[in-house]
């Protein structure tokens, strides 16, 4: 097999004698800023320019056409950078092709349009991906119920779902909080929200913008969420039909009859999981894993991202480059998914390993596709409410902050990654 690797490494030599100069930013250790990487790809796509995304090859790095303007702004944003021949990046690339090896090339065209869904006032602070596209200086619109309903998706490439709870149950921070300034200003923009679009009952407005979401994905979006952005909106799409929300959250009583009457084919990624409707507890359902208190430990709480076929399944592949396999655990409202709570279907990406608690996972919706990763701020163990605002610049090479960064650039390659 190496002497045909020889030959390939020879043929693409000859074949691209006058490649030009380029510029690589490894992925790998070496890298002094990740996050910052991806932001410095984003504004390369922005110029009009082409990236190459080397799967596999030195922690997923990224490979565009040298200039003066390229290498001055990967030094202003920190980043790390070779300039490269074009006989050494023509070896870069028949290494990288070749079928030896689990790699391959992505071609990334154009940035893409990029929507947060969060609550007027939110704090860059208190959501991990407004942090990572703040610092990486990634361009992006906020946009809330009204934009929603109001068709403003289909303007977009990327969605993601801020921390938010779309079966209308403000987070289920009643018993904990109720009588905080915080909670209270929720409550009423949140019902001030619904009057003003004609609905009677704030979960009843979540309903809605979850539907046109849905819509939005199956049209071709692409739909990031986290912590419980993500249960919580299978959970409003499985209670389309029946009201699980108490007289303390909409003003009547649940149906009492409401687990019976859940449609989980109306789900992305969950199944057959089993409401919490007492307003005490602060869980919505059984699909999280909640930690135990008594076991908790961020020095040895990880997990562990799985390998796929670059040249076959080069989409979970985009999705999970990193410099390192194993990544650092961190909790949130909905902390990881119970393996038996998730369709068949859906690829699992990253799990706790020697448990059931999967940590990332990505699926398909119409001829869009979505990614749903548990936890709250993957460089904030256990976040709580007051607790002061992560500082990127003490993590720039966050494995975990990656994995959302993976998703921010994947709609850039999404015409070649539906034709392969």
């Amino acid at each position: 097999m190496k002497f045909y690797l020889n030959i390939l490494i020879s043929f693409a030599i000859l074949t691209f004698p006058t490649l030009s100069q380029k510029i690589l930013i490894p992925m790998d250790l070496t890298q002094t800023d990740h996050l910052k990487a991806y932001g410095f790809a984003y504004w390369t796509l922005k110029q009009g320019q082409t990236v190459d995304w080397l799967l596999n090859y030195r922690g997923g790095s990224f490979i565009t056409d040298y200039s003066p303007i390229i290498e001055t702004e990967s030094r202003i944003r920190g980043v790390s950078f070779e300039v490269i021949d074009g006989a050494t990046a023509s070896l870069i690339y028949a290494e990288v092709q070749s079928n030896d090896v689990n790699m391959d090339v992505v071609h990334l065209e154009k940035p893409p349009k990029i929507a947060v869904y969060a609550t007027p006032g939110t704090q860059p602070w208190d959501d991990a991906v407004l942090l990572a596209l703040n610092y990486a200086q990634i361009e992006h619109d906020v946009l809330w119920n009204e934009e929603v309903l109001a068709g403003k998706l289909s303007e977009y490439d990327w969605l993601h779902l801020h921390h938010e709870d779309f079966t209308g149950q403000y987070g289920k921070f009643w018993a904990s909080f109720s009588t905080q300034p915080w909670y209270i200003e929720q409550v009423t923009i949140n019902e001030a929200m619904a009057k003003k679009l004609g609905f009677t009952k704030v979960s009843e407005m979540k309903k809605a913008v979850a539907l046109k979401i849905r819509e939005y994905v199956a049209n071709g979006g692409f739909l990031f969420a986290m912590c419980s952005a993500t249960d919580t909106y299978d959970i409003a799409l499985a209670a389309l039909n029946t009201d699980i929300c108490e007289s303390m959250f909409d003003g009547d009583p649940a149906d009492p009859n409401a687990q019976s009457k859940l449609d989980f084919s109306q789900t992305f990624a969950f199944e057959n999981f089993k409401l919490v409707m007492d307003p005490f507890v602060y869980e919505f359902s059984d699909i999280d894993c909640p930690p135990n208190v008594f076991l908790m430990n961020p020095e040895t709480d990880y997990f562990t991202l799985f390998e796929f076929s670059a040249k076959f399944d080069p989409v979970p592949t985009m999705l999970t480059q990193n410099h390192v396999n194993v990544v650092k655990g961190f909790l949130g409202q909905t902390t990881a998914f119970k393996l038996d709570k998730i369709k068949k279907n859906i690829t699992i990406m990253g799990i706790k390993e020697g448990t059931d608690e999967v940590k990332y996972i990505h699926g398909n919706v119409g001829r869009g596709m979505f990614t749903f990763y548990g936890g709250h701020d993957p460089e904030d163990y256990q976040h709580a409410v007051g607790d002061p605002p992560t500082d990127l610049n003490l993590h720039k090479n966050s494995p975990g902050y990656r994995l959302i960064l993976n998703n921010v650039l994947f709609p850039a390659a999404k015409k070649r990654v539906l034709k392969t």
